[in-house]
């Protein structure tokens, strides 16, 4: 007869036979699946606010592209109204891209006396104090074609 191969201690042990130890046990205890958890959580949490970031940063960049473009407009429609403007200040509003815009337009004298510079200051309709864009061109007679 063959001899019999034990897996299990001699019954001699206190345990009961489902909870003794067995020599060659595989896997993972629960501290370890505890940990690797936790940083799974953590690089998640992590992702995840690295995602709401890129969020906010893509709202924030396409607000001043479409400040950027309202600016350019101002400006042409001003070079295109009056090709030697008068100095001076004027302002407006404007609804463009979706939402109303609020806008500067400053006119300064040049040392060449046919030139002016003009800049376009656009804001937000409830911020007045900081531009979100501001772009900056010249007109005057010189520079008709």
């Amino acid at each position: 007869m063959r001899a019999e191969r034990r897996l299990f201690p001699p019954r001699s042990s206190p345990l009961p036979r489902h909870r003794r130890w067995r020599g060659s046990v595989s896997g993972f205890t629960l501290l370890e699946v505890l940990v690797a958890l936790l940083v799974l959580a953590l690089a998640l949490l992590a992702l995840s606010r690295t995602a709401a970031n890129q969020v906010d940063a893509f709202g924030a960049m396409r607000e001043r592209t479409i400040a950027g473009w309202l600016a350019a407009d101002v400006l042409a429609q001003t070079r295109l109204a009056t090709p030697f403007p008068a100095t001076g200040t004027s302002d407006g509003r404007r609804r463009f891209g979706g939402r109303d815009w609020r806008y500067d337009v400053v006119v300064q004298g040049t040392p060449v006396a046919s030139i002016r510079r003009i800049d376009v200051h656009v804001y937000a309709p409830d911020d007045s104090k900081s531009p979100i864009a501001t772009l900056t061109g010249f007109g005057g007679l010189d520079l008709q074609p």
